[in-house]
């Protein structure tokens, strides 16, 4: 891989990276065809990465497709794919972790202890690895592009950091590889949380301020729906992620709840 970005950057290619733990979909494939817009050489690194796992989470069972993969990937005009072995992220005897401190430890911070700094820290090694001009990803999760984000600029990495759109199913459904957990039931259930941020997003835009008022409209949308189990709805500013008590432009509103195994996020900036 490291040969790879040596023989683009010396043919003045700029290089666009798209991180993803496999299993691929349309939202992915959104991130490449953006990169493929910004730069002449696009990279998709497919990693499973276990440092974001907790130890009762879905690590073994996360959906793993590689072949799949390879044919999207193809067909999807990406230059080069970077499969590491745990040894290439982790050499042995590895001590050092990634913290972006305060912005970790909220929203899902708070259900997944660790998480964020799993992240972070393959994340920046990835960037290391590949030295992307641009690396792209998605809106959905919101809360790890602003974490990608602080944790560049803090590091001065150069890497311009992409946010790309949700992309949805037809009635609402953000894509993620989690989705295939979802029974047939629970998978009409699913909708409710896009339905329900929208609802609240709706009232906002129609001059509601009072965030609590906002979140609890969200959570009264949501109870309704006996499938769904509520981690949290909360508004958060855009950037530093803390609450707030008065919603405006810039105020996200945030959702993870489970429906059976999955355990699914959303958002809806204002």
């Amino acid at each position: 891989m490291r040969a790879f970005g040596r023989v683009s950057r010396a043919a003045g290619r700029r290089i666009g990276l798209v991180p993803t733990m496999g299993a691929l979909h349309r939202g992915h494939l959104s991130l490449i065809e953006r990169a493929r817009s910004e730069c002449d050489a696009v990279v998709v690194s497919i990693y499973v990465n276990p440092l974001q796992f907790g130890p009762k989470e879905d690590f073994r069972a996360y959906p793993r497709d590689l072949e799949r993969d390879q044919g999207l990937l193809r067909s999807s005009g990406t230059d080069a794919l970077f499969v590491p072995e745990h040894e290439e992220i982790h050499v042995p005897g590895h001590r050092t972790r990634v913290e972006v401190q305060g912005m970790q430890d909220v929203l899902c911070g708070r259900s997944r202890p660790g998480h964020f700094r799993g992240v972070a820290t393959v994340v920046a090694k990835l960037f290391a690895i590949v030295r992307p001009d641009i690396a792209c990803f998605g809106e959905k999760d919101a809360q790890q592009l602003r974490i990608i984000r602080r944790m560049a600029l803090d590091l001065h990495d150069e890497t311009q950091i992409i946010s790309c759109p949700t992309v949805r199913e037809e009635d609402g459904l953000a894509l993620s590889s989690r989705n295939a957990y979802l029974t047939p039931e629970e998978r009409r259930a699913a909708p409710v949380l896009y339905r329900a941020l929208r609802s609240a997003a709706a009232s906002g835009r129609a001059g509601e301020t009072d965030a609590a008022r906002l979140v609890s409209l969200a959570r009264d949308t949501i109870a309704r729906e006996p499938l769904a189990r509520l981690d949290y709805v909360e508004a958060v500013d855009g950037e530093p992620l803390e609450p707030v008590a008065t919603a405006g432009a810039g105020t996200l509103l945030a959702v993870a709840a489970w429906f059976g195994r999955a355990r699914l996020i959303d958002n809806i900036s204002f």
